[in-house]
């Protein structure tokens, strides 16, 4: 299976596109079925075409398929219930923040660049039927150590793509949140200002 077999359509105050309202992050994946690289090459290339300031592109990718030693030692980096279900993802993908140049000049910007340039990739992703969440618990220096980064290089997220799959395979609890409604704060809890 190539899409979520549940509804998680978001309820959307406003109306917004199909592949937005749409896109979620599931935990259940396929642990079977290989990535689709052509899928997955358009999702990088979507990601690669993301906008940044300055057209500095701060943003590097670790992809690592299932099945791999690199794979292996992306699940090992991730923390606590994360590695109860993310090895099952077709691919695991460090997102990696460039926060200085090869000149040692501070790229302030970077977190929020390699953030657009990630949603870019899930946007592609879920649209051409792959499913991706990210997490932010995992230890970034265990990363660093496997991947020889130099201290520039700050890796931010691990991303699990792949097909979805059968939610009974969860633990219980994971169950309950993948199924659960979605819900997000009110539009105008998050407009702080607005003139």
């Amino acid at each position: 299976m190539s899409t979520p077999v549940i509804d998680r359509t978001a309820p959307t105050e406003h109306p917004v596109l199909d592949v937005l309202a749409g896109r979620w992050s599931p935990r259940a994946y396929d642990a079977n079925n290989a990535i689709d690289e052509a899928k997955l090459a358009t999702a990088l290339e979507a990601a690669r075409w993301s906008p940044s300031a300055n057209n500095s592109q701060p943003w590097r990718f670790i992809v690592a398929r299932r099945g791999t030693a690199l794979h292996a030692q992306v699940v090992n980096a991730l923390m606590g219930f994360n590695q109860t279900w993310a090895g099952n993802a077709a691919v695991l993908i460090v997102a990696i923040a460039e926060t200085a140049n090869a000149e040692g000049t501070l790229i302030t910007h970077a977190a929020y660049d390699l953030g657009q340039a990630v949603a870019h990739f899930s946007v592609q992703a879920h649209h051409d039927g792959l499913v991706v969440h990210q997490m932010s618990g995992f230890d970034a220096e265990v990363v660093r150590e496997f991947a020889d980064l130099e201290p520039r290089f700050v890796p931010m997220t691990v991303i699990a793509v792949g097909e979805f799959g059968d939610v009974e395979s969860l633990p219980e609890v994971l169950q309950q949140r993948e199924v659960a409604p979605r819900v997000r704060r009110a539009i105008g809890e998050t407009v702080i200002l607005s003139a």
